[in-house]
């Protein structure tokens, strides 16, 4: 008669607890004695979560908030980055320079205070990370507060009046859609995240007022360093409208190389 298997349906929640914990880690002397089994050992896992996000499968706002939820990411890699390659403006800089000292004050209130994240960090796989002051809301105010001083006080002169208000609006909506995203997917609680806020906006205007209170007298001297010289590094807060300065001084510096090229040809 034909030998019955009886199938034994796996524990789910303790093969999920398993995955999550296991690590190979294979006797080196393994290779030479061949009939020895590999040792294995369990250590926790660590994912890099920059960009690692997740949201319930099937909610579109859900997945639209994982998308704003990674806001900072763009601000930082495609915003800043690209700023400094193309324009090499230090007004840019110190702002990006205060969004990192402000991410390392955020990071030590974390470690010191020590506040866990909400029950759902066990879905998210959170939970080894503490939870107050969320550093999402925290960036977001604090570039939300930035940028608008800037705008107001017109340094950069990049906004005219019709303008300035959807310049204000955009970073301010970002900024709320951030915090209300961390929250939707379960990664602080509310408490967390309006600590963060405020953090934020205190960090931003006293980062506002050193930079162009106290550093700004340095930035001559910047210019004329080694450094300033080497990568054209530049200061244009003192234009009123360096887009138009721009588009002059391009045209001009085009006028004048076709009239070069026009006598050159004429003389030949």
């Amino acid at each position: 008669f034909p030998l019955k298997q009886t199938l034994k349906t796996p524990d789910l929640t303790q093969l999920s607890q398993t995955k999550s914990h296991l690590k190979v880690k294979f006797d080196p002397t393994f290779s030479k004695n061949p009939d020895r089994n590999p040792t294995m050992t369990y250590n926790a896992l660590k994912a890099v979560s920059l960009t690692h996000v997740r949201y319930q499968r099937g909610d579109q706002l859900g997945h639209f908030l994982a998308w704003v939820s990674l806001v900072p990411v763009f601000i930082s890699l495609g915003g800043f980055v690209s700023h400094f390659i193309f324009r090499r403006e230090l007004q840019s800089m110190f702002f990006a320079l205060g969004l990192v000292i402000s991410q390392f004050i955020n990071e030590f209130i974390k470690k010191s205070v020590q506040q866990a994240r909400p029950e759902t960090c066990a879905l998210l796989e959170m939970c080894d990370s503490h939870g107050w002051p969320s550093s999402h809301s925290q960036y977001m105010f604090f570039f939300a507060v930035y940028f608008t001083l800037l705008t107001c006080k017109g340094i950069g002169g990049i906004w005219n009046v019709r303008t300035k208000w959807a310049a204000l609006f955009l970073p301010w909506s970002l900024a709320v859609l951030t915090m209300y995203s961390r929250v939707y997917l379960g990664y602080h609680t509310v408490a967390q995240v309006l600590a963060g806020a405020s953090l934020g906006i205190l960090l931003g205007g006293l980062w506002f007022w050193v930079v162009n209170s106290m550093l700004f007298c340095y930035f001559p001297l910047i210019e004329e360093s080694p450094f300033g010289r080497f990568f054209y590094v530049k200061d244009t807060s003192h234009i009123s409208d360096v887009l138009k300065f721009e588009y002059d001084n391009a045209r001009a510096a085009r006028n004048t190389m076709a009239a070069r090229k026009a006598m050159a040809s004429k003389s030949s």
